[in-house]
């Protein structure tokens, strides 16, 4: 690699005024040798780093001067220059503390004359009346109190003075920030100004020895007036808002220190302070000086934010150590935090939130420094039982997961803290069994995990009294938190915490125990729990485990590796039926014991813990297992090389020294430097090969990347050393030419890389390309430009950048340039790159304008033939390649944005009107706006609607009329011929949709607003009109601006104005930091403009009320968002303030549109991720106006606050991630949630309140009150909290009553979800007494009066309060159990509502679902125990409901009623449970059971049958897996029978396809012999009914159907040996079966299903050393598997290894061998790639494999064993070429290979539907449907398995003791392949020029069916005997490298030259043939 060189320093040069440059020079004697001489000649230098080394000299220089030398004016006239050149230089300037440093090691005689220059010289400083120089003057200031003993005493001198300047200029620059409003950038700057004056005032307060003493003091002192000064001045900014926020709490630290410095006596400070933050100073009692001083904090309405400030002040600085203040300082401790808890109720605003969080920090820590000293009343007010450290409690537990990064690592302080003051309160007792430890740790244990403060507040109390008390009341912890790191967002937190933990427990067990048993226990607690997730967790928790978990927990205990590893060897021996000792962890569908130990092997090696010596690994892991590890499934293992380039250069130039001590390399430096060059190479062209045709995106994206990772890593800059690789000498014209057909990808990412790959490659356009090549490419990048595929002009694009980057273009573009500019060879870069982009814009420019002509006659014949928005795209991109800012030919870029600017214009004017039509999705816009009505005369003359769906789908052709009239469009279209002459060339006949016309029309727009928006961005703008620099003015900027305001105001297009708005964003943050004040202020006149025209609700007004408003959301973000977030937001608080007072309820009809335009705008305003905290405060009023939106009469506001309702709830819970629309992860504790948005507390108590009283009104309308829907959904979402059951104004308990009440409401969604919300506001502990006294108001049966609707809404409230106890945890079972069944007894006193004397279905469905959870409830809780529910008597009573219920007695004829099916279902639920619990009773036997399976089968009802026959399937599953305890209950045997007749007559298709899965369960043994006794079938009848079913069903049921067939068909060819041949037309049935259900079309099941099949069937029918099928059969089903191998999802991929795992480890096909290079999986690149974009950003070494592992042993030829690998789960890729290695080795065994090479070689040639397809697209016209979307696989690559498939054929025709194929066979294949010659070559020629960018699809199929036909030639010609053992190595990309290049005339000349390497015999058979063909 290249020596990289040091970043040199930047230093300003110093320079001096001419004065003090003549006085040098007249000072400077001859020799030099003096002070002046030495200043002169560093003054004179242009190095800021040269003048450093002068400066270094000058005290040295004057150490040699005597004392007398003092009085030399030379040297005094020296001093006073070094004192303002000192002045002189900025405050970042290295000089400046250079100089400093010198100065202070002055001689001490000449220090007076140095301190009185200085002195004066700050003097003249300090008297600067320039208000822009004060900041200077400032920073002067404070360098000379730091570390500057010249400057410190001249500030000391000049003190008076300092103080008025600082008091001036203070003022001052206030003022003057007043005058600048509107100017963002003077106002920031101005801010900072006075933010650092604020600082210095206090620095010198603080440092300044004067202020020490009392002599200041006096009230005549100009000092003291000063201060006071001062302290008023930061009094007014304290509570001035108009300020930054650093600036008022600045003044707060400087209000506390003045008066720390000023009061007197210094022991009555704490109680002033004390008063002046509880608003009660007595004005009479304190000094004049302070009222006059701080009037306002005494006197004034303080705000909440200014107290706030006044409070950091307090604690940072005043003394609290020691107890220093005495009781005072204690009671003020105890006031500032009861003013801090009030300002956390009422402070809202997030940066506020931010510091009151600090400040409350702050607060702690200055409560452990008093607590160390201090009395015991403190000790009483701050132990952990005390009202103030539970109010703190309650603020960490409300805030640990607020969004706030920085606001929740406070709330980790202030617990940390916490715990530590209570531990002071407490010293010397002991800490465990302490109550509040105790009670803080139950509490934290009950909590959730996917609460993230949970984790934070563990990890701190682990930390404060140790995990083994943790870890004494629940083990199983470690594992729990292991359980979540699935979810990404929690992983971070519990990793942590584990962390903290398994230090923890470490470190106490050694402490503990002094043997080394010890480790044992621990590596059980936390390493045992680790292993079993990496086995058999799920994929992202195993990935997160291993990326945050396993590195910390070898880092802190390397020696448990060895532990790992032998679990983990011990558990993959047991695999393979080896002895084991350990418990075998890892399934054979997760990533298994293998698995985990090469994730455990890779991350110790990558984090140091492994040595790479060969021994070190072999100690640990054999070389056989990496090898297996290598190809493993799940897991890829790379290490790191561990010398770099330069060690070994290094090496080589010292090889003639000693040798190092530690010597890495054994062999010669220049040896393994060849190595390194060789092994580089290697792994390039590995790379270069993975960019096939026909390559997939994953394998073209992997390669792509790390080869520009190592183009990075190894780039040669100009004028650096020669590095040990260059990429640049590995590329070919073949490798360029794949990388430029990269560019043809429909994927943007590869196209983007490899772009910069050829970027950061030399000029390899020039080298491989001549004139008529690249002239070709030019052409094909402008055509691409106008096609109608938006995909072509992104390709287009990145073409033309290329050709301009690499100076490629064609010579006759230099036309375009006015000004000729000669460029020769030594001309830099940027110039070449500048013209040339000027003369493709001017070119793309010539060919849009005449474009843009056309489509203004024309609209639809441009959406047609050349959409011009690919001619805008490629504008665009060329000018973001381009550095604008320092262009050279600024003359010739003018007049070309102005004319791009125009023609922007131009398009967007000719598309506007569909795009801002009414209807722009085809129908006619309708609009009767005078200004476009010519426009869209225009339009309505060439599109023809119609009102029909089929417009979009059927094309129109284009019609001219001369006029329009509306009779047209009833009229049928007639179809012309628009054949037109435009430029030159003939345009086909068009058939054209709406939807094309559309598209042309909204990208268009999309592509005018992105380059609009660019330019905006990169073109310097003009200050003034006639400057000569920058290329937009300032009207051209508001012009831009106008066009953007208009097109999103009025656009209807989603796509347009999205697109648009992105470009207006760019405009608006341009705007923002541009220094033009009328530039600055146009945001906010927009903004305030379009306020307006919302508010004025004009009905001539353009904006559209409809599609959410359309555009005007987007405009008023993009305003907003770009406004400076370090600013005020003042833009954003005021269109807040409008926007919600317009969106609030209103009675005027007028407003509605207004309303409306309200709520969608702050709908998009709420989910703008830039607004950030910034929009939190307006959520509770965004939440009032939805609620109350949602109960207007008019439809358009109840949609509109819907979709705000919406966002703010996910803005509030956050995105959802789960499925489960009640995530825990999407919820919130209710006092975080009224805590952070307190105003919606009485809101809704308030609005609940109302709804519930019109639920329960007697009214004879029912009220069903549509807000109650929006109040329930938030409520739901809310969770107890830790603190609940403490008093709090925000207690849950009145919502509770409504909530319940809510559930009275006639919507029966409105009641399910007031049961769901009622859940979180009952305490877990609470919710027995709850439902017992929810059951005591149901009624009983003997009342007359009741409503179901009420009933209804309290059982569903009892069931979710049952459920929700039934799940809580952390309570002991007894306790459980005795609550449940109190709970039953109560619910048997109302078991009539389960019985028919309730006649509504519904109630008794509920009620028997609760009767049902307590059954489930208590068997749990029970176990062993006297069953609860029979000595209550509980299942006597369920056996009456049912024996009275509608199962037994059946429903009337016809009977239909609301609830049924969910009665049904209940009921039969419950009726299973009660047959299951007395068959348990009566020992399996069907006794005391009122009905029983068969009769439950039997229902009319399909609920019953389902819900029954789910039940019996579990148990056969249970039984099939052998998890079942018993096996199969008795109850269930002989059932076979049964299950047959209802497989025959069901007709439910859920209940059928379960009936099949229980007969796929059962051993066909015994049932297939019933099938004729009891369905008249015989099992060959069953068989083939079955198999059609399998045909003809839907999927689900296809391919259970197609398992039950698998599993007969096995049963009968294992039983029926004999008798084979009778099912043979069977056997191909079933054959073709499989192959139909592995097609890729098909759903994701259906393949699973084939594959289960396939594993299950493969020792019978696929390696069956005799084998059953035909030949061809056997092959075919192969053949599947193969294909399923290649399958697009990956769970297919991965189900498909399990039938090669299976296929391996037979008996007779173990010992096959897969000969040749390891094929690297596309796994392997996508991790290589992902580690070297990581070491190019570490700045790490290239990743590879390391030299001296083992893995180099096994890389460059692998022998594949099927011994080493028949129990390992391999990757998909592997697979393939392993089960390619077993079919080869089968026919062989089979002697099958004469009449099996024949159909492989068919598999190789393919079945020639490419060809067919491309010879249909060449003589056909080609028709584009937008959007069309066919099954595509971008997974499988064809010539992949190609070149898999000839190896293993070569390899096997290498062998001796075969036949030959007969010479008929031979001869057909010769035939076939000569007439797949003849097409080819033909459709090579009938290609246009650079086909592999205009015809992309059609040239990467010819490129493939070459490449299969070039390797049949070989195996052909190897066949004759022509073919030496040299060609026995076939790489599929071995064509010349004329096949290559990127326009290859592609005839039969071609052909022969790829052959021309072959002589005689088949070779010239072929030609013969071909020409006879031709």
């Amino acid at each position: 690699m290249g020596v990289k060189k040091k970043k040199e320093m930047q230093v300003a040069v110093l320079t001096i005024c001419h004065q003090d440059l003549e006085t040098l020079k007249s000072f400077a004697d001859v020799e030099g040798k003096n002070l002046a001489s030495l200043l002169l000649r560093c003054v004179q230098l242009t190095d800021g780093v040269s003048q450093i080394h002068y400066v270094k000299q000058i005290v040295p220089l004057l150490e040699k001067v005597d004392e007398n030398g003092m009085c030399d004016p030379t040297i005094q006239s020296c001093l006073d220059i070094l004192a303002g050149i000192y002045l002189s230089l900025s405050l970042k300037n290295p000089l400046k503390k250079v100089l400093a440093s010198s100065l202070n090691s002055l001689p001490e005689f000449f220090l007076p004359e140095a301190v009185h220059r200085f002195t004066s010289r700050l003097q003249e400083e300090l008297n600067t009346t320039d208000l822009y120089s004060y900041r200077k003057v400032i920073d002067n200031i404070s360098s000379c109190m730091e570390n500057f003993n010249l400057g410190r005493a001249g500030v000391n001198n000049l003190l008076k003075n300092v103080l008025h300047f600082l008091q001036k200029s203070l003022i001052e620059i206030v003022e003057e920030n007043r005058k600048c409003a509107g100017n963002h950038i003077i106002q920031t700057q101005l801010m900072n100004d006075l933010l650092v004056g604020i600082r210095v005032s206090m620095m010198l307060v603080q440092k300044v020895q004067d202020f020490q003493g009392n002599l200041w003091k006096a009230s005549n002192s100009p000092m003291w007036q000063n201060m006071c000064g001062l302290l008023s001045i930061f009094t007014k900014f304290l509570s001035d808002d108009d300020l930054l926020q650093t600036v008022q709490s600045t003044s707060g630290l400087a209000i506390i220190l003045f008066i720390k410095t000023m009061f007197h006596p210094s022991e009555k400070i704490p109680h002033l302070i004390s008063s002046v933050l509880l608003h009660s100073v007595d004005c009479t009692s304190v000094p004049e000086w302070f009222m006059s001083s701080c009037r306002s904090l005494c006197c004034g309405n303080v705000s909440g934010s200014a107290v706030l400030f006044l409070c950091q002040g307090t604690l940072a600085m005043l003394d609290w150590q020691n107890g220093s203040m005495g009781r005072s300082g204690e009671a003020l401790l105890l006031d500032t935090a009861h003013v801090l808890f009030t300002l956390s109720s009422q402070i809202k605003e997030p940066t506020l939130e931010m510091f009151l969080s600090r400040i409350m920090a702050s607060w702690t820590n200055s409560a452990i420094q008093v607590l160390e000293s201090s009395s015991p009343s403190l000790r009483d007010s701050l132990n952990g039982n005390s009202s103030i450290v539970g109010r703190l409690l309650e603020y960490v537990y409300t805030h640990w997961e607020h969004p706030l990064d920085a606001l929740r690592h406070q709330t980790k302080i202030m617990f940390k803290n916490l715990l530590q003051m209570h531990r002071l309160t407490v010293e010397g007792a002991v800490l465990v069994p302490d109550p509040f430890f105790v009670k803080l740790t139950e509490s934290l244990l009950r909590l959730e995990w996917h609460i993230k403060g949970k984790y934070m507040c563990l990890g701190c109390l682990v930390e404060c009294i140790g995990i083994e008390h943790i870890l004494a009341i629940d083990k199983t912890i470690p594992s729990q938190i292991l359980e979540v790191m699935g979810d990404q967002s929690l992983v971070p937190y519990a990793s942590d915490l584990l962390e903290t933990m398994f230090k923890n427990h470490k470190s106490h067990l050694k402490s503990q125990t002094a043997e080394s048993s010890w480790i044992d226990q621990w590596h059980e607690t936390w390493v045992s729990p680790l292993l079993f997730i990496l086995c058999e967790g799920n994929l992202d928790q195993k990935s997160y485990v291993i990326d945050y978990y396993l590195p910390k927990l070898l880092s802190y205990s390397p020696e448990s590796l060895q532990y790992m590893v032998k679990i983990l060897q011990t558990s993959i021996d047991a695999k393979t039926g080896q002895e084991q000792s350990f418990p075998s962890l890892g399934s054979c569908n997760s990533r298994g014991a293998l698995g985990a130990l090469m994730a455990c092997l890779r991350i110790a090696r990558a984090h140091g813990h492994l040595q790479s010596a060969t021994d070190t690994w072999e100690n640990l892991v054999s070389g056989a297992r990496i090898k297996q590890g290598l190809i493993h499934q799940h897991c890829q293992l790379f290490c790191r090389i561990q010398e770099s380039s330069q060690v070994l250069y290094k090496l080589e130039q010292n090889k003639s020294k000693h040798e190092p001590e530690k010597e890495l390399t054994k062999q010669h430096p220049s040896v393994s430097l060849q190595q390194y060059k060789n092994f580089m190479s290697s792994i390039c062209n590995s790379l270069f090969e993975a960019l096939f045709p026909g390559s997939s995106y994953s394998t073209r994206f992997s390669a792509l990347t790390i080869l520009g990772s190592i183009a990075e890593v190894f780039h040669v800059p100009e004028g650096r050393i020669y590095t040990v690789y260059q990429l640049n000498h590995d590329i070919d014209v073949g490798r360029f030419q794949a990388l430029m057909e990269c560019f043809t990808s429909t994927f943007e990412d590869v196209k983007m890389l490899a772009f910069d790959l050829l970027m950061k490659l030399s000029k390899t356009a020039v080298h491989f390309q001549d004139s008529e090549k690249l002239q070709g490419l030019f052409q094909a990048a402008l055509a691409l430009s106008t096609s109608t595929k938006p995909y072509d002009c992104v390709t287009a694009s990145y073409l033309l950048n290329f050709l301009i980057w690499q100076d490629a273009l064609p010579s006759s573009l230099s036309a375009y340039l006015t000004q000729q500019v000669a460029c020769g060879d030594g001309d830099r870069p940027a110039t070449v790159v500048e013209r040339n982009t000027l003369m493709v814009i001017k070119c793309l420019m010539e060919n849009l304008e005449e474009e843009v002509y056309q489509a203004e006659n024309s609209l639809l014949q441009a959406a047609a033939s050349f959409p011009m928005y690919g001619r805008v795209h490629c504008i665009t991109g060329a000018l973001q390649k381009l550095s604008l800012n320092s262009l050279q030919l600024v003359s010739e870029w003018r007049p070309v944005v102005e004319k791009l600017l125009l023609m922007s214009y131009r398009l967007s004017t000719v598309v506007s009107p569909v795009i801002q039509s009414s209807s722009p999705e085809g129908l006619i816009p309708m609009d009767t706006d005078s200004e476009s009505a010519s426009r869209l005369q225009m339009i309505l003359n060439e599109i023809q609607p119609r009102d029909t769906n089929d417009y979009f789908n059927q094309a129109k052709i284009l019609k001219e009329h001369d006029s329009f009239d509306m009779k047209d469009l009833n009229a049928s279209v007639v179809n012309i011929d628009i054949s037109t002459e435009i430029k030159g060339k003939e345009v086909k006949t068009c058939d054209v949709t709406a939807q094309m016309v559309l598209v042309c029309c909204w990208r268009s727009m999309k592509e005018v607003a992105l380059l609009l928006g660019t330019l905006c961005q990169l073109l310097p703008m003009q200050p003034v009109p006639e400057s000569s620099d920058g290329l937009l003015t300032v009207e051209q900027v508001k012009e831009i601006g106008d066009y953007f305001k208009q097109h999103l105001l009025q656009s209807r297009h989603r796509g347009a104005f999205e697109l648009a708005y992105t470009g207006f964003v760019k405009l608006t943050e341009v705007l923002n930091r541009c220094p033009n004040v009328s530039l600055q202020k146009l945001p906010e006149q927009w903004l305030w403009s379009v306020l307006e025209e919302i508010k004025c609700s004009d009905p001539s007004s353009k904006l559209c009320a409809t599609r959410r408003s359309a555009g005007i959301p987007f405009y008023i973000q993009a305003l907003l968002a770009s406004e400076p977030k370090k600013g005020k937001m003042d833009l954003l608080k005021i269109t807040m303030k409008e926007l919600i007072s317009l969106a609030g309820p209103t009675d005027d009809l007028q407003s509605t549109v207004p309303q409306v335009h309200a709520l969608n705008i702050l709908r998009a305003l709420f989910r703008d991720t830039r607004l950030g905290e910034n929009i939190i405060p307006y959520v509770a009023d965004g939440a009032k106006a939805a609620i109350l939106g949602f109960t207007s009469p008019v439809w358009a506001v109840r949609n509109s606050s819907t979709l705000l309702f919406s966002a703010l709830i996910t803005r509030i819970f956050g995105v959802k991630r789960a499925k489960d629309e009640l995530s825990k992860t999407n919820r919130m504790t209710g006092r975080e949630f009224f805590s952070r948005f307190p105003e919606l507390y009485p809101f809704l108590l308030k609005q609940l309140e109302t709804v519930a009283n019109a639920v329960d009104s007697d009214m004879g309308e029912p009220n069903r009150h549509p807000s109650m829907f929006l109040l329930l959904l938030v409520l739901e979402r809310l969770y107890p909290s830790p603190m609940d059951g403490t008093s709090s104004a925000l207690s849950m308990g009145p919502f509770v009553p409504f909530i319940m009440r809510c559930g009275h409401s006639p919507v029966y969604h409105s009641r399910e979800m007031a049961a769901r919300a009622l859940v979180p506001f009952v305490m877990i502990d609470h919710i027995p007494n709850t439902i017992r006294t929810l059951l005591a108001t149901l009624p009983s049966c003997t009342d007359q009066c009741f409503r179901q609707n009420h009933i209804h809404g309290t059982l569903l409230q009892v069931f979710h309060l049952l459920q929700a106890y039934s799940d809580s945890k952390h309570r002991t079972n007894s306790d459980f159990q005795h609550e449940l069944t109190d709970i039953t007894v109560c619910t048997k006193a109302k078991l009539w509502l389960a019985k028919r004397q309730n006649p509504c279905l519904v109630t008794r469905a509920v009620y028997i679902d609760i009767l049902f959870l307590l059954t489930c409830c208590l068997n749990k809780s029970v176990k062993d125990n006297q069953p609860v529910l029979e000595s209550l008597g509980f299942w006597e009573e369920v056996r009456g409901i049912i024996s009275g219920s509608e199962l037994i007695t059946g429903f009337p004829c016809a009977f239909k009623a609301p609830g049924l099916p969910q009665y049904l279902e209940s009921l039969t639920r419950l009726t299973i449970a009660a047959v299951w619990a007395a068959a348990a009773k009566s020992g399996e036997r069907e006794r005391d059971v009122p009905i029983s399976f068969s009769q439950l089968l039997e229902s009319a009802f399909p609920e019953v049958r389902s819900l029954t026959l789910e039940a019996l399937l579990e148990k056969f599953l249970s039984a099939a897996s052998g998890l079942g305890e018993k096996g199969l209950p008795p109850l269930l045997c002989n059932m076979g029978e049964k299950f047959l007749l209802l497989a025959m007559k069901e007709n439910h298709p859920e209940c059928f396809c379960k009936i099949l899965k229980i007969l796929h369960c059962m051993d066909p043994g015994e049932w297939l012999p019933q099938t004729e006794h009891c369905v008249h079938l015989t099992p060959k009848e069953f068989l083939i009914w079955t198999m059609d079913v399998a045909s003809n069903e839907r999927s689900e049921i296809q391919s259970v159907a197609l398992r039950l067939a698998s599993k007969v068909i096995s049963h009968l060819m294992q039983t029926c040996v004999e008798n084979r041949e009778l099912i043979a037309a069977e056997l191909k049935q079933w054959v073709q079966l499989v192959i139909l259900s592995c097609e890729d079309h098909l759903p994701t099941e259906s393949r699973l299903a084939v594959v289960e099949v396939l594993t299950s069937t493969a020792p019978l029918f696929l390696t069956n050393p005799h084998p059953i099928l035909e030949l061809q059969d056997t092959l075919a089903l192969w053949k599947c598997v193969l294909t399923l191998l290649q399958s697009e999802e990956q769970a297919v991929r991965d189900a498909a290894t399990e039938t090669v795992t299976t296929a391996m480890s037979q008996e007779n096909t173990c010992q096959s061998t897969a000969e040749g290079p390891l094929p690297i999986t596309r796994e392997a690149f996508s991790h290589l790639g992902r580690k070297l974009k990581d070491s190019c950003r570490l700045g790490e070494r290239i990743l590879i494999w390391e030299s001296g592992s083992p893995l180099l042993n096994y890389l460059p030829s692998v022998s594949l064993s099927n011994e080493e690998f028949a129990f390992c789960q391999v990757d998909a890729s592997i697979a393939l070429a392993l089960a390619l290695a077993v079919l080869c080795d089968l026919l062989q065994q089979w002697n099958q290979l004469a009449p099996g090479l024949p159909i492989l070689l068919r598999w190789l040639l393919g079945d020639g539907d490419d060809l067919v397809v491309c010879v249909e697209s060449m003589h056909q016209v080609e028709e584009d449907y937008l959007f069309e979307k066919a099954e595509v696989n971008f997974w499988a690559e064809t010539l992949i398995f190609v070149k898999y498939l000839c190896k293993h054929l070569f390899c096997l025709l290498s062998k001796s003791g075969w036949r030959l194929p007969s010479p008929e066979m031979l001869c057909h294949l010769q035939r076939m392949v000569s007439e797949q010659c003849r097409l080819l070559s033909q459709l090579f020629r009938e290609l246009p020029p650079a086909a592999e960018f205009v015809k992309t699809v059609e040239f990467t199929r010819l490129r493939i069916q070459e490449e299969r036909t070039l390797a049949c030639l070989k195996l052909l010609a190897f066949l004759e005997g022509k073919e030496g053992e040299d060609t026995l190595v076939l790489s599929v990309w071995d064509s010349s490298a004329e096949a290559r290049q990127l326009t290859l005339p592609r005839t039969e000349q071609h052909v022969e030259e790829n052959l021309g390497d072959w002589d005689g015999g088949m070779c010239g058979f072929f030609l013969t043939n071909l020409q006879e063909t031709c």
